[in-house]
């Protein structure tokens, strides 16, 4: 074999075995879930729509009240709700600015085994005007605006029933 066409070979080869890891890898990654985290309301989260032990994005507004800090360490502990359901979530770390009661909040985590949300990240609205567009669409469903009140919609059919 000459020369030449041995490095052609050694190129051909390692195009071949780099295809090969890069779709064995991303392969990998779509089955184990990494860097996808799907939504789930805290109402889907009691109806068990939401796999355990996989990380997802749970989202609602905090309850008023609910919210106990640890004074010996940056542990969290508040209730999610979308004001048809609750979810516990534990989170250790430091809470965002805008983080308060009655907020709109997104955190990512996944469900221990007694059903409680172990947070790894929990991100604020930016204004008060703005509601992430998953919490604003799990409140709607609840039939329910930000401030935990009936929707006009809701309170007309609840009327004339």
């Amino acid at each position: 074999m000459t020369p030449k066409r041995k490095n052609r070979l050694m190129l051909v080869l390692f195009v071949v075995l780099g295809g090969v890891a890069a779709v064995g890898l991303g392969l990998y990654a779509i089955d184990k879930g990494v860097g996808i985290s799907v939504f789930y309301s805290p109402q889907q989260i009691a109806d068990g729509e939401a796999p355990a032990d996989t990380r997802i994005r749970a989202g609602g507004m905090v309850q008023q009240g609910s919210v106990k800090r640890d004074p010996n360490s940056l542990r969290v502990e508040f209730v999610l709700t979308d004001y048809q359901q609750n979810l516990t979530v534990i989170y250790k770390g430091i809470l965002p600015d805008l983080f308060r009661e009655g907020q709109g909040i997104v955190a990512q985590g996944e469900l221990d085994k007694h059903g409680v949300f172990q947070a790894v990240e929990v991100l604020a609205k930016h204004d008060e005007k703005y509601m992430p567009p998953e919490v604003a669409d799990a409140l709607e469903k609840a039939g329910v605006d930000a401030s935990g009140e009936q929707l006009e919609s809701d309170a007309k059919q609840g009327v004339s029933q």
